[in-house]
């Protein structure tokens, strides 16, 4: 009987596990979304903080998560958001974490959120009460700090207790040392005490200058066509000299302007060797010896060209680079009148004819003919260049050109010495894409003509070109709004403009001075309406760049300028000229086209100039 009863339970227990099966239960929301708001605290640099330190914040529009994981979440977003506090000072606040009403950590959180029926959306809120900021107490240096690394020194007592104020001054204390020859200085973590009962923080530093060091052996590794020996002198550091932080970032740079290198490390050592001295080892990446360059850009004053150029950048092993290019030019064009030529070949000896110089050698020969004139020359040159500061660099050299030039139905046969003389400056980091710094030159090119009658006269002329970084001023993202501005002043000295080869004379108009009009057609003209050229120039720029998400660009100028015969600038007719553009930007360099049409209207004037080429205008 015992048994049989035992069955019947057995079988009702099944049937009632079959009628639980079958009767669905209340869902609970699991997982749980949630709805986040970030109480403001009236202080931006607060809400800047609670916005980038909230991991709720960050994962908010991620998949939901079980109850269990956001609870986590919400506590540990209050411990980051106190930390936030602390670390700008503000030691007497609180950060609080609630969902629906409840602080995070308070018990029964995950059975709450459990208990939520589904598609329910939690609440949570995040507030910072900022409390008082704790202002720093003591500071001290425990250990010999020499005085003007002291001085160097940022904090004081009576600063607010800010974390980033106190670990930037740690790194400012030991770059101050390095900079006194003390290379191998340690500075040590904050040692920080806060007392609450006095609402503030002391703050100390242990440190251990070690002794002030000299160079001492410099190694070159990575090295596999370069000569080393030559990459040492090029160096410009020397065993035995004062160790300089900023001497060793200047070297660095310095070794990077050679097309040879795609790297330069150097590497400090950890001790001092045998006879007290620091010893370095430089570490760096050749390049690929040969490289082949394509390019082309078209306007429609000067048409299209295409040019192509082979480059060995290192051709005996020291860095000697060779350049052979070829260009086809006017290839169309309102300026132009027939396809031209450009081809030239040039050799740059670094450390030639001295330390710190470079010698460039040239020879290049062309024919083009433009609505001004046609002309077919050939020249060749040598140029030193030296470096004269860290952004400044002058140029002195020589050039001979043979070059036989028609104008307006007659030819004349020129044979011209030259010897340019300049002094360029430039603060900016991209060559073909600037959004800050400035660029500046001026030149002086006596030259004799030994031809025709037989004269002496010079081109002087002066560039600049800045670059402001509206964006970054703004406290917006960087580079992204630029306004570029540019100038140009430029005057013949000692020849009418009758006697000068006409192409040593002024021209404005195109890309490089004026957009709108065409290429060399602003300033005096001959009763053809063809260029004559004049003996003085002034041209500028007004270049607002702006970028548009990734990779998108957009542009908005105004050029404006003049050409003069009476070798005095500002004395001309005056032309100006406006217009848009777009920049695609690429790894090597925007992709630029722009439109521009004249504002004043001359004889033989198009209604609008199209232009696209590699880089920025200027």
């Amino acid at each position: 009987m015992g048994q049989g009863w035992r069955g019947r339970l057995g079988g009702g227990l099944m049937l009632a596990l079959a009628a639980l099966a079958a009767c669905p239960p209340a869902r609970a929301a699991d997982p749980v979304a949630y709805d986040l708001t970030l109480a403001p605290t009236g202080m931006a640099e607060l809400d800047r903080a609670a916005a980038d330190s909230s991991l709720l914040a960050t994962l908010r529009n991620g998949a939901p998560v079980s109850p269990a994981a956001l609870v986590a979440r919400a506590r540990a977003d209050a411990e980051r958001l106190q930390a936030a506090l602390h670390s700008l000072g503000h030691y007497g606040g609180r950060a609080e974490v609630r969902i629906d009403g409840q602080l995070a950590e308070a018990p029964g959180q995950i059975e709450r959120l459990e208990a939520l029926p589904e598609g329910t959306r939690a609440a949570v809120e995040v507030a910072l009460v900022p409390g008082t900021v704790f202002p720093l107490r003591q500071v001290a240096l425990r250990g010999t700090v020499p005085e003007a690394a002291r001085a160097a020194f940022p904090l004081a007592p009576g600063q607010p207790a800010r974390a980033a104020a106190i670990l930037s001054a740690r790194e400012t204390l030991r770059t101050a040392l390095r900079r006194e020859g003390f290379a191998l200085a340690q500075v040590s973590e904050p040692d920080a005490v806060l007392d609450p009962a006095a609402q503030a923080l002391d703050v100390a530093f242990d440190v251990q200058p070690g002794p002030r060091l000299d160079l001492g052996a410099i190694a070159v590794a990575g090295t596999e066509r370069l000569d080393p020996d030559f990459l040492r002198r090029r160096l410009k550091l020397r065993e035995g000299e004062r160790f300089d932080p900023a001497r060793l970032a200047a070297a660095r740079r310095d070794l990077m302007a050679l097309p040879a290198l795609a790297g330069v490390r150097i590497e400090e050592g950890t001790t001092p060797d045998a006879e007290g001295r620091l010893p370095l080892v430089v570490h760096v990446a050749e390049r690929k010896r040969q490289v082949l360059d394509l390019a082309a850009a078209w306007s429609t004053d000067e048409g299209g060209r295409l040019s192509a150029a082979w480059t060995h950048r290192n051709l005996l092993g020291r860095a000697e680079q060779l350049t052979l290019s070829a260009a086809a030019t006017q290839l169309g064009g309102t300026a132009v009148r027939a396809p031209g030529y450009h081809m030239e070949a040039q050799l740059v000896l670094p450390e030639v004819p001295g330390p710190a110089r470079t010698l460039t050698l040239g020879a290049s020969a062309q024919r083009t003919y433009l609505r001004a004139y046609n002309r077919s020359a050939v020249r060749a040159s040598a140029v030193v260049k030296q470096p004269l500061a860290e952004r400044w660099t002058a140029t002195a050299g020589a050039a001979v050109e043979q070059a036989r030039i028609t104008q307006e139905g007659a030819a004349y046969d020129f044979l011209l010495l030259q010897a340019p003389l300049g002094v360029t400056y430039d603060s900016t980091t991209d060559l073909l894409d600037p959004v800050s710094g400035a660029r500046a030159g001026v030149s002086v090119t006596p030259t004799m003509s030994l031809g025709r009658q037989g004269r002496g006269f010079a081109v002087a002329q002066a560039t600049a070109s800045t670059y402001l970084d509206l964006g970054g001023l703004a406290g917006a993202e960087a580079g992204r709004t630029v306004l570029a501005l540019r100038a140009l002043v430029g005057a013949i000295l000692g020849g009418d403009v009758a006697d000068l080869p006409p192409d040593q004379r002024f021209y404005a108009g195109g890309s490089g001075t004026i957009r709108g009009y065409r290429f060399q057609s602003v300033g005096p003209q001959f009763a053809s309406g063809r260029p004559r050229g004049g003996t003085a120039i002034d041209a500028a720029t007004v270049e607002l760049r702006q970028r548009i998400g990734e990779s998108w660009g957009m542009a908005a100028f105004v050029d404006a300028g003049q050409i003069a015969s009476g070798g005095v600038p500002f004395t001309g007719d005056l032309r100006v000229g406006a217009g848009v553009g777009v920049r695609y930007h690429t790894g090597i360099g925007p992709i630029r086209a722009d439109v521009a049409v004249p504002l004043v209207r001359q004889r033989k004037t198009d209604a609008v100039q199209f232009y696209i080429g590699i880089g920025q205008a200027f």
